[in-house]
């Protein structure tokens, strides 16, 4: 039990420490591929340490949401890392207290209270940010029911470590038409929902066309290092639930010792790595989709996440 507890909380830190990384790799990743030299890989941890160091300035019309909004977003995907494999493949402690569905809300609630605390600070641009976010986020969470459909059908469950042992026991199922279509919807969700190219342009700084960042421009200090560690921990619990559940799930630690667990954890991190580079490789070779035209990426998505658990019993 106690090990148990001990390997969740190295899960949780090691999501807290890459986090920042991750988004700086590709940040540099994506700077090298346009022949730009770009930030230094460490700038996300320059730039939390400067934000938590300045004072925070709060509207004297925010409620007390405003201020409790950036907490529960920076929480939510700690909490989803205590219900995946993120370095072992066999259950820890809190497996069993949610299964994909409630990752999904968990991550969901996170950003709606966001999106609370957006309009709650009395700017005129965080309501038109958030009217945006909240349609691309209407048209992503059908594609989240439909994916977690469609894996249930293809492993009998939604639990995360009972989905990844069900691809790696099952050679024909990992090659199946329902795994792949599942993969392509999975990434296009992370795309949408991590504010990526080409639904929103992440590196953007032009209130009109924002989306996914209109939401963080009243938080200064400490509210705004939350939310924007918060948002790097959500991109990088959905890359580890898309590469360690779902599309490389070997490389995890079998056994609770120390030698495992490192050997998983620089696994993991080649996994993730090796990830950056296909992320880069999309947001290069593509453009920030008009806003109108961002329903037709997502209703892509669904289509293929449809396609996927139609094709199942046909499989079976």
């Amino acid at each position: 039990m106690a090990w148990s507890v001990l390997l969740n909380l190295l899960q949780v830190a090691f999501v807290l420490a890459a986090a920042p990384l991750f988004r700086g790799v590709l940040n540099r990743v994506e700077e090298r591929l346009q022949s730009k030299i770009g930030p230094s890989v460490w700038q996300p941890y320059y730039d939390l340490w400067k934000l938590f160091h300045k004072d925070e300035v709060v509207s004297s019309e925010a409620t007390w949401i405003f201020r409790v909004a950036p907490y529960l977003y920076f929480v939510a995907p700690l909490l989803v890392t205590m219900l995946i494999p993120v370095l072992t493949d066999f259950p820890l402690f809190w497996a069993f207290m949610g299964d994909m569905v409630a990752a999904g809300f968990i991550l969901g609630l996170g950003g709606f209270f966001l999106t609370l605390a957006a309009i709650d600070g009395g700017n005129l641009y965080g309501p038109m940010g958030t009217s945006r976010t909240r349609m691309v986020s209407s048209l992503v969470e059908p594609i989240f029911m439909i994916v977690f459909f469609s894996v249930s059908f293809a492993a009998n469950s939604t639990i995360p470590y009972v989905v990844q042992a069900h691809w790696v026991s099952s050679t024909v199922a990992f090659v199946s038409p329902t795994h792949l279509l599942i993969l392509a919807a999975f990434l296009m969700i992370i795309l949408a929902e991590t504010g990526r190219i080409p639904v929103d342009n992440p590196g953007g700084h032009f209130e009109l066309a924002m989306i996914d960042e209109a939401r963080t421009l009243e938080f200064s200090g400490r509210s705004a290092a939350l939310v924007k560690w918060g948002g790097e921990a959500k991109m990088l619990v959905l890359s580890v639930v898309l590469l360690n559940v779902l599309a490389t799930p070997w490389g995890l630690a079998t056994t609770p010792t120390l030698g495992a667990v490192a050997m998983a954890l620089a696994l993991v991190s080649a996994k993730l790595g090796l990830f950056i580079l296909v992320l880069a490789a999309i947001e290069t070779s593509l453009a920030k989709l008009r806003l109108f035209r961002i329903e037709n990426f997502l209703g892509l998505a669904f289509v293929v996440a449809v396609l996927a658990m139609v094709v199942e019993p046909f499989h079976l």
